[in-house]
């Protein structure tokens, strides 16, 4: 079978590499169109993936109408040489239009409540969206499936991801010396028009208030102010998730990165005005991560949980326990999406006649876990 892949953000290609290497494993032969932004193409590199560029993305309104119609022709032209069986993205537009334009099914994941813009653009031409259980917004019942995980569990479940503890050398870290990873965002996403972020003001206090407790690595997809550019992380992109692992906390406006602590059993705090159904699901059902508005008194109150935070004694031991936890009760969900890809459209209809079909991998993911504890 033939699949064509597209790629819209680096968290995509993360999403997806394990299943794509196991896919074509399989004798599947894969296709992958991919956006320029930020460290995505890097990534892909890294991974030796490889793909075709559609260009850049465009933080303007009228920016990204000039790139969907630059990438719904390009994918447009690779998919008619390809002619792929089944196409798949994180639910974004240009793979909608193409499928509909050619009479290829699509599928698309989700996890973002508030991609209004993406989801007026891609629902219709979408067969089927699939997200996590914990996702808040709706969609046509008949296309909509869930299932029991996060897609951060896609490339960081232990037995596909172990931490490299070389990392704090890179770092210039001692073994057990105490850092805090910060995460700040551009706000240039479709979804994020609109919203605010941390402002720089509380940024700075955030960074003085914290650097008493432990060393400061900031991750920022904008330019820093001279001030806090000492603090600027300066690691491989695809090292990030060792140094997220080490960490003794991570605190910024990154869901995805939140998330990604959350997995890792490190304590994290999200900000953001809208949230994110599976950050709260983390904070509410497994007491891992923190959610906070972008509000002056939640950016407040979130200094001082993060300071409390550093505070606490056995701090690693406790976060791990709850991660464990976490992981044992969702499922494997690398090994859900190949199953569901390779046995399409067939797997939409166990699914949506019998969702708990899915849970057979969650057995799986546990003897997995076992496995690689031992």
């Amino acid at each position: 079978m033939k699949y064509l892949f597209d790629i819209g953000h680096p968290a995509h290609v993360h999403y997806f590499r394990n299943a794509i290497k196991i896919l074509q494993n399989n004798g599947h032969d894969i296709k992958i169109t991919a956006r320029d932004k930020e460290v995505a193409l890097n990534l892909l590199t890294e991974y030796q993936l490889k793909y075709v560029s559609t260009g850049p993305n465009h933080s303007s309104l009228l920016g990204k109408f000039i790139s969907l119609i630059r990438n719904d022709f390009i994918i447009y032209k690779e998919a008619s040489k390809f002619n792929p069986d089944l196409l798949v993205s994180f639910h974004l537009p240009f793979t909608a239009h193409i499928g509909k334009l050619l009479n290829i099914p699509v599928i698309g994941f989700d996890d973002t409540e508030n991609a209004k813009l993406n989801n007026l653009l891609s629902v219709p031409f979408t067969d089927f969206i699939i997200t996590p259980d914990c996702y808040t917004g709706k969609f046509e019942k008949s296309k909509h499936l869930k299932f029991s995980g996060y897609f951060e569990l896609a490339y960081l479940h232990p037995c596909y991801f172990r931490p490299d503890p070389r990392i704090l050398r890179s770092l210039d870290l001692e073994q057990k010396e105490k850092y805090v990873i910060f995460r700040f965002v551009s706000w240039g996403a479709s979804h994020d028009f609109g919203h605010r972020g941390f402002s720089l003001k509380m940024k700075r206090k955030a960074v003085k208030e914290l650097s008493k407790y432990a060393k400061i690595f900031i991750s920022s997809e904008g330019e820093l102010p001279e001030d806090l550019k000492q603090y600027q992380i300066k690691i491989p992109p695809e090292k990030m998730h060792d140094a997220l692992a080490f960490a003794i906390l991570f605190f910024g406006e990154s869901a995805t990165m939140a998330s990604e602590s959350a997995v890792l059993g490190t304590p994290a705090i999200y900000l953001d005005d809208v949230g994110r159904g599976y950050t709260d699901e983390q904070e509410k059902k497994f007491g891992l991560v923190f959610n906070y508005t972008a509000s002056v008194a939640d950016q407040e109150k979130s200094i001082q949980k993060g300071i409390e935070i550093l505070k606490r004694p056995d701090l690693k031991n406790c976060w791990r326990k709850k991660s464990e936890k976490m992981i044992a009760d969702k499922i494997d969900v690398t090994a859900f999406l190949v199953w569901f890809v390779e046995n399409y459209p067939e797997s939409a209809e166990v699914m949506k006649k019998n969702p708990r079909y899915q849970y057979q991998f969650r057995t799986k993911l546990q003897s997995d876990m076992l496995h690689c504890n031992n």
